[in-house]
């Protein structure tokens, strides 16, 4: 039973400590869309997604209103597009269509974001994978609520370094299409290694091909939370502090399977997951940097961190799991600079460099998240970029991902404006030392060894 204590408390993380449900992602297979008319496919995308989401956003409002639980986002992902759309599409201006319906479908039923622009390319790339990849650019200039991903590694089959290097290709193109937006484009863009089917989280959500024909998949955050329940014990020790932290996730976390369980009855559609994620926005006290300080380091990115946020993200998944039976997606800490104050703070004071960040992603959840570089970074540094990362998720047998921004005509000292939840940033630097041989080796780094399970 709840007794009103417990209420009490809720009442106050939601009304004083940033505690929100971050989104509730309508997962939409489109598999049964497929047709080898290019028209005709659009059709069937545009009339499945409509259908199914007809009611996603009222649903959301509804269970705000009767629960007085904010839920910022109401979003969709959707099939990976590279899938759906080889049998019609011969060009990527041919996919570029389906960006177009995929735009035009989230703003008639109201979501903020749709996911799944993607393919899925670890081992290799089909032309359709290929063609879907080279007309991101264009897809993510001429749309508005559309995200794109492509997986490009995995523990199970290794890196596919062909589809890195045109990785740092496309994002230097998608960042030069959308520069008159200090290349917004690039903050829709990610590139992951092991990527899960059930992320509700964007840009990186797509609807897996395991995954019913539906599905709600619900993202819960609360850095302000955590943060306040770590000053009541300041001071303490590392037993009493992971101890907070895990049964501040566990209360957390009930708050979403509330409101999954509420929108999967509501809407007759099958709950998938709960995402906790630590995603902090710009709003002060709702950072996950200001919940590394006040485990004890001045800033983010100090001696420390790695070992620190390796400590909050484990006691989130172990507070995350015992609050919910389907605990998935990503699940931990996210470090986004541009949408965390307490980083830029940490960035602007030099306490926090990229190659701090790549070192922090190795325990956290997801990667190199919204960090703005010079627009003058050539593409074969960022792919270089990209299989660091890969590297470490593949090693790891964990997801890691890459969302950098090249600020095109920006240099180092300036900041780069994004606007709502995806915040702002102070441009890092990158090293300058030159990478482009090993880039343009092609083939595919294999699989290390502890990947053989069988």
């Amino acid at each position: 039973m709840i007794n009103i204590w417990e209420v009490n408390e809720t009442n106050k993380m939601i009304e004083q400590e940033n505690l929100d449900v971050r989104t509730i992602t309508l997962g939409i297979s489109l598999l049964d869309c497929i047709d080898s008319d290019l028209q005709k496919l659009n059709e069937n995308i545009f009339q499945k997604i409509t259908k199914t989401a007809a009611n996603l956003v009222k649903t959301g409002e509804e269970i705000e209103r009767n629960y007085c639980i904010p839920i910022v986002n109401k979003r969709i992902s959707v099939t990976p597009i590279a899938l759906v759309g080889q049998s019609a599409c011969r060009t990527p201006e041919d996919f570029v269509t389906i960006a177009k319906t995929l735009d035009r479908a989230a703003k008639t039923v109201g979501v903020n974001f749709i996911g799944g622009y993607s393919a899925l390319v670890s081992k290799g790339m089909t032309e359709g994978d290929r063609s879907l990849i080279c007309s991101i650019p264009q897809a993510l200039a001429q749309t508005e609520r559309v995200c794109s991903s492509v997986n490009v590694g995995s523990t199970k089959t290794g890196i596919d370094m062909d589809a890195v290097k045109l990785m740092g290709e496309i994002v230097h193109q998608t960042a030069e299409l959308t520069k008159e937006n200090d290349s917004l484009g690039c903050a829709k863009l990610v590139i992951f290694c092991n990527a899960p089917d059930d992320n509700p989280f964007m840009a990186g959500a797509f609807h897996g091909v395991t995954e019913e024909d539906a599905i709600i998949n619900v993202g819960v955050s609360g850095p302000g939370v955590v943060k306040k329940a770590l000053e009541s014990v300041r001071g303490g020790n590392f037993e009493l502090l992971c101890e907070t932290i895990k049964k501040t996730a566990f209360k957390i976390t009930r708050v979403g399977q509330l409101v999954a369980q509420e929108a999967s009855k509501r809407m007759g559609i099958p709950f998938g997951i709960i995402d906790l994620s630590l995603a902090p926005t710009p709003a002060v006290g709702d950072s996950v940097a200001e919940i590394l300080e006040e485990i004890g380091l001045e800033y983010a990115g100090a001696p420390g961190t790695t070992a620190a946020l390796a400590l909050l993200n484990d006691q989130v998944k172990k507070g995350g799991i015992m609050a919910s039976s389907y605990v998935g997606g990503l699940s931990g800490a996210f470090i986004p600079v541009s949408e965390d104050q307490g980083m830029i703070n940490a960035v602007e004071a030099g306490a926090l460099t990229l190659e701090k960040l790549e070192a922090m992603t190795c325990v956290c959840s997801v990667g190199l998240d919204m960090i703005a570089i010079p627009g003058d970074v050539s593409p074969s540094s960022i792919s270089g970029i990209i299989a660091d990362e890969m590297a470490i998720g593949m090693v790891n047998q964990k997801t890691t991902a890459v969302r950098l921004v090249p600020v095109i005509g920006k240099g180092v000292g300036e900041t780069a404006e994004f606007g709502g939840l995806l915040g702002h940033a102070p441009i890092m630097p990158v090293n300058p030392y030159k990478c482009g041989r090993f880039i343009n080796r092609g083939g595919r780094i294999p699989a290390p060894v502890h990947s053989f399970k069988n």
